[in-house]
């Protein structure tokens, strides 16, 4: 199995780096190859252009149009995509939401001909055709209870429905870190471990 990580936090110091490290772990504890997309040391521009749109547009009538209107760095990730059979995001949650190399990551990659195609009633179907698992990590300040109560675990909801479930990809897990900075020491360890545990039993 070839595991894919979008990674997107800037300290190498944070909890979602040692969240990569133990998933990192177990995937060569199972004997498993993986790839890192690091966003923040990757160059990546989140915003979508006027390009972008103009080929969001074109992608029903004229999708060999859409390829060659991306820039390289979508297509370089078109390709690792396309060898994944799981793709896992790892980010905190902030102000309740993701941070924005991830949604531009969603906005830009999860994009006609890179990740879906449509077929000939205008419905979305995946186009990776190795990914059958979906796993979204996060870390928040807060606790978990606020946020679903709040807003409804909208991160969440989001990627599983709002991007990965239209494009018929349906296994989905989110594994959750709240109040990180207040957790003992012990609690952190732990997580790590069952992190470590769930990607080498994969």
């Amino acid at each position: 199995m070839r595991t894919l990580f979008i990674f997107n936090h800037p300290y190498d110091g944070s909890f979602c780096n040692a969240l990569l490290d133990a998933a990192i772990q177990g995937v060569e504890r199972a004997g498993g190859e993986f790839d890192l997309i690091h966003l923040d040391k990757d160059g990546f521009n989140p915003i979508m252009s006027s390009g972008d749109l103009k080929a969001f547009s074109v992608a029903r009538s004229n999708p060999l149009e859409t390829l060659q209107m991306l820039d390289n760095k979508v297509l370089d990730y078109k390709k690792r995509l396309e060898k994944a059979h799981h793709l896992v995001f790892i980010f905190p949650i902030w102000w309740m939401l993701m941070p924005a190399l991830t949604k531009g990551f969603i906005d830009r990659v999860i994009f006609p001909e890179v990740a879906y195609t449509y077929s000939s009633d205008g419905s979305m179907h995946s186009s990776l055709k190795n990914l059958g698992h979906v796993t979204v990590i996060t870390t928040m300040g807060g606790p978990a209870s606020v946020y679903d109560t709040l807003m409804g675990n909208a991160v969440w909801k989001a990627i599983k429905y709002g991007t990965f479930g239209v494009i018929g990809i349906n296994q989905c897990k989110w594994m959750n870190f709240d109040q990180v900075a207040k957790v003992s020491v012990d609690k952190r360890s732990h997580w790590l471990k069952d992190v470590e545990e769930y990607f080498a039993n994969m």
